[in-house]
């Protein structure tokens, strides 16, 4: 089993920046991927960043590129989101997981068995 705790989330003002912090604990040894995974209201559910953690590989979506990096030297340190030159369109409800499997695709939810509980990211104008 993997626990994951999600912390940092706040108001920002936008352009400003922002770190979100996950700390791994438990069967970290099995951890393979690492995600944040964002969810506004009345939206679904996506994933922004991925961290491959054998290869140190990371993935973003577009919107995100250039301004998001996830980072973490293992699933035993915790994994960071640094956010910077935020837009309104990044507040959101925003979840760390985790996978021990190396199969799938980083942006289906369902590929991380293992959540944390949220941090909430509000952005001013």
């Amino acid at each position: 089993q993997v626990q994951l705790v999600d912390s940092g989330g706040g108001s920002v003002q936008a352009g400003g920046t922002l770190r979100l912090s996950c700390a791994v604990s438990g069967d970290t040894n099995s951890v393979i991927r690492m995600a944040w995974l964002r969810q506004a209201p009345w939206q679904e559910r996506e994933a922004v960043a991925h961290l491959y953690i054998p290869t140190g590989s990371t993935f973003y979506i577009d919107s995100v590129k250039g301004r998001f990096t996830i980072f973490g030297l293992n699933a035993k340190s915790p994994v960071t989101l640094q956010m910077a030159r935020v837009k309104p369109e990044d507040a959101a409800m925003y979840y760390c997981a985790a996978s021990t499997q190396p199969d799938g695709n980083w942006r289906e939810s369902a590929v991380f068995a293992y959540w944390g509980r949220g941090t909430q990211v509000t952005v001013s104008s």
